[in-house]
This record gives C-alpha cells, structure tokens and sequence, in this order.
C-alpha cells in the first residue's frame, strides 16, 4: 500500500468529484458540506434516478407499498453538483481528471463510490424472465411479477435470496430457492449457525433446495444438475456481488483480490488524492487483524464521514480519522429481524443465547474472552449491547453471557 505523497501544504482542496450516487456518494458529499468544505462538490451517477436508498427495493418498493426510496437530501440547498446518468470510463491520476462518456472531469480530490454491481448467472443472460435486484428498475420490473403471483425461483440462498423470497411470498407467489451450498447463508455464516435459518423458508410456505446447482435457465423452467425441472416463470439471481471496479483497470489504483479499490487505514487509495469508500473498497481493521470487505449499508453509511474527515484534514493539518467500525447489518426475513455486529472469522469461543428452534435467539462470539462479533435473531437489545461491548472490549465472563434471561451488560466481567 503506498502512501500518498503529493504535498498539499495548507492548501485546501477546490474541487471534490465523488463517483458513485448511491449511500456511500451520497453520504460522502453531504458529509463534507456538514463539516465545513466550502468547495465544489460534483457528485456523478450511473443511473438517471434522483439519487436512492437500496433497501427499500426488496420491500417497500418490489411490493408497491413505494414508489421510490430517493434520499432525503437538498442537494440544491448543499450547492451540490449531481451529474446523473453518466458513465465513467476511466480516472488518470497523473493528470487528476475523471474521464466520463461526456468527456474529461478534473478534481483535486476523487472520491471512489461506485459500490458493487451483482454476479451474473452463467448462461442465464438474455433469457426471459431472469432478473436481478439491485437498482431502482430491476425492483420495477419485478413489480408486476409478484403482483401476478407467478411461479418463481430464487438462485441463491444469501441475504438478498431470502430477502426476495419473503417479499414474493407475502405476494402470493409461489417460491422455490435454490442453493449451491449444503445451507443458506453458506458465505456469511458458520453451518452450526445458518442450519436453524433452513427451516424458516419451510415455515413461511416456500420450498429450499440445497446441493442444488442450476444447469441452465430456460423460459418457463430452471434445469438442476440432478436432471429435475422447477417451473418458473421468473427467475431471481442472488449469488452475491462483486465490487464495481473493472472501469478502473489500467489506472495505476491499487484493486485487491476480489476486484476491490484497496484502501488504507484513512480509506485513500494507492495513488494521491483519491479516496475509496463503501462497497467498493477494503480497508485494514486494527481491531480484527486483517483487511475487511463489507458489502452493507451501515459501511456505506459510516464511511463518508472519514472521507469528508481527512479531505479536509489534509488541508488544514487536523490529526488524521482512522477508520476501524464495528460491521453492522441487518435483514428482514421470514418474519424474523435478523442483524449482525461486528466479524467472526477471529472467535475461539461461540455461544448460544435461546433456543435457535423458537423466535428469538442470539450467537455470541468471542476471542481471548471479549465479544468479537454476535448474530441476533428477534433480539435487538442483545444487538444494541452487544455492539456497545465489542467496540469497547470489554471482558466478558461466558457463564453469564449464555443466559438468556440476563442482559448483556449484565455479562461482564
């Protein structure tokens, strides 16, 4: 990771393009009129939609219960720039200017938010009926799928799978879920953890396959390996996402194993002057020992305010924002509200918290004595407690925390 070596002296910056119109964009440009930058703020977005909050899609907006999840923002009152339905091409940092379909874009600060784009089913493109869920349109194109109560299935098993899943039965339809893997939530989630989440698909009326791989999608039908045939007259893609950064290629920014911006400890990338923020870009977390990519709103959500921090830190000498959060997701499924703080991978210790076959139960995990990370189920106060102890470190005593009846801040050592 180099660090960035363009001396700014106590000059402050004129120009700040951000790229990318969704929570991280959107975020990092009202995060830099509230702390105080006085200079052009340019915000740039692929979709031709006023700028929109995603969660909203698998709910609100796909059951017609909204219309849209735009932002709550003044962009006009904060004088910021959008620059809607623009494409970028490329960025060359030599010469500090963003090259878009409608031409070269100069900036003294770049500020990358183009977060992830999902993965595609192989063999599935073109096919009618297969979609994806992720922008403002495709939640309009499944709109009347849903109210005509077709048969659908869903390919993969994750968070926006069973998202989807949910709201499509609550339509009426008729579901069957498709996974890969031996259970849902197979990338994000330990087997002992995700295997109770199986028997919710059952409960709410859908049907859950798994060791069920997809051979090919055809109109009206999915085609397994197995040789069976699942009527469908829509087909939903949710095998995960990847960072949308293939426009970067050749730029000289540094991009990690997974395609992501790589970003350092203050979220600046490899080359001067351009920050990389939300899901998009890794950044190293002192508090779990390793370089982390999370794909959730609340990092999109968080992150800007470090950007606009050391944007203008740089210019006036302030002591640098590190930034090291505690994860933090949630989801709506199946009737239960499921959320998640902090990262696992480090724990020595797991421990249950009720029963995993009722409503509501929580799975603490722990490292060296301290809780490291915790998944809630119909338990938001584990969550909000659990959250605060993670990121003070506090020691916790394992008797006491395994007692469901006791408060988690009543579990400490």
């Amino acid at each position: 990771m180099s660090e960035q070596t363009q001396d700014r002296g106590t000059s402050t910056p004129q120009r700040v393009v951000v790229v990318g119109a969704g929570m991280a964009g959107v975020q990092t440009a009202v995060a830099l009129r509230e702390q105080g930058f006085t200079g052009t703020v340019t915000l740039i977005g692929a979709e031709p939609h006023q700028p929109y909050d995603r969660p909203p899609l698998s709910k609100a907006v796909l059951l017609g219960k909204a219309e849209d999840s735009a932002f709550d923002v003044d962009f006009e009152a904060l004088d910021i720039e959008l620059r809607l339905g623009r494409e970028v091409l490329g960025v060359r940092p030599d010469e500090h200017l963003l090259d878009t379909a409608e031409g070269p874009v100069p900036y003294d600060v770049l500020v990358l938010a183009t977060g992830a784009e999902p993965i595609r089913l192989p063999g599935a493109e073109g096919v009618p009926g297969v979609h994806l869920l992720r922008t403002l349109d495709d939640a309009e194109r499944l709109r009347p799928v849903l109210a005509r109560q077709h048969d659908i299935v869903v390919v993969g098993a994750g968070w926006i799978g069973a998202e989807f899943a949910t709201a499509a039965r609550e339509a009426g339809c008729a579901v069957t879920v498709v996974e890969a893997a031996g259970r849902p939530l197979a990338g994000a989630l330990p087997a002992e953890v995700a295997a109770p989440m199986a028997a919710w698909y059952g409960d709410a009326g859908a049907t859950l396959r798994t060791h069920a791989r997809v051979r090919s999608v055809e109109p009206g039908q999915v085609l397994l390996d197995d040789g069976s045939r699942l009527p469908a007259d829509a087909v939903v893609v949710g095998i995960g996402a990847r960072p949308a950064t293939a426009w970067l290629a050749g730029s000289g920014i540094e991009l990690g194993s997974h395609g992501e911006v790589v970003a350092d400890d203050r979220l600046r990338a490899s080359v001067p002057d351009v920050y990389a923020v939300g899901d998009c870009a890794s950044f190293p977390s002192g508090r779990y020992g390793e370089r982390l990519l999370v794909h959730h709103w609340d990092n999109a959500l968080q992150g800007p305010r470090t950007v606009a921090a050391n944007v203008l830190g740089e210019a006036t000498g302030e002591p640098a924002a590190v930034y090291d959060p505690v994860p933090y997701f949630w989801s709506e499924q199946f009737g239960r509200f499921v959320q998640y703080a902090g990262h696992h991978a480090s724990a020595d210790t797991t421990l249950w918290r009720g029963d995993p076959s009722g409503p509501a139960w929580t799975v603490c995990w722990l490292r060296e004595g301290r809780l490291v990370a915790l998944l809630a189920v119909g338990r938001p106060r584990d969550l909000a407690q659990g959250r605060k102890l993670i990121e003070a470190g506090t020691p916790m005593d394992a008797t006491l925390l395994a007692d469901p009846a006791r408060p988690l801040k009543a579990a400490t050592v």
